[in-house]
């Protein structure tokens, strides 16, 4: 999957610039090389694509992916966040999928959790955070701190130890670590049923964006006339 790292990031920047460029409701994604897509037959394809391509009313119109592969907690901290404030802005969703690089080797998995507990620290309320399905000590720990955000900070969990995350068979890529699309499929369902949930609860969140959505789409409703 090493081919697709740089020509994915490219992309991504790309994309990015366009954002930046238009107007509406924003999604910032933090994370590695999974929100990067790597793995999927296309940049778009992982799940960051889907969920951005799905129609829902709750995904923001405009999407600054600022994941990079390789990224461990560290990286969203001392650059994915800086980079996220540079904006200028406050997104109307920030999503974060991070900790696989964190985990595989056992010199980065002893600080793991106090590393994710000050991310979790400092993301804006509302933010969607994916649980870890690893089985380690230290990911049984992140996820504990995660549960305790949700109840102390308004974060919203992306629960990945479930169903759609458990098997993997016939869903990963030849390199048997990265999602392919129909695995990256299965995380962007997650995290809709998490979007949805997070707006269900803040019904005032849910109506702004949908209204916003559908000025971007030239939807102007019955009540309204196009410019």
């Amino acid at each position: 999957m090493q081919d697709q790292v740089e020509p994915y990031a490219a992309r991504w920047g790309q994309a990015n610039l366009s954002a930046l460029a238009a107007d509406g409701p924003l999604w910032v994604a933090l994370g590695d090389s999974m929100t990067q897509g790597v793995g999927a037959s296309d940049y778009d394809r992982g799940w960051v694509g889907q969920l951005q391509t799905s129609g829902g009313s709750e995904i923001p119109g405009r999407l600054i992916n600022l994941a990079s592969s390789g990224a461990r907690v560290g990286d969203v901290l001392d650059r994915q966040l800086p980079a996220l404030a540079a904006l200028g802005r406050r997104p109307e969703l920030v999503t974060v999928l991070i900790g696989s690089n964190d985990l595989i080797r056992p010199r980065h998995r002893k600080a793991f959790p106090a590393a994710f507990g000050r991310l979790l620290a400092e993301l804006p309320r509302g933010s969607v955070v994916a649980t870890l399905p690893n089985p380690s000590r230290a990911a049984a720990m992140a996820n504990a701190l995660l549960a305790a955000a949700v109840r102390d900070s308004g974060l919203v969990i992306a629960e990945l130890r479930g169903p759609r995350t458990s098997g993997w068979k016939g869903k990963l890529a030849a390199d048997h670590f990265h999602p392919n699309d129909l695995g990256y499929a299965g995380i962007a369902a997650v995290f809709a049923e998490a979007l949805a949930a997070r707006d269900s609860a803040d019904p005032e969140r849910g109506r702004h964006n949908d209204q916003q959505t559908q000025r971007d789409r030239g939807d102007c409703g019955p009540s309204q006339s196009k410019m």
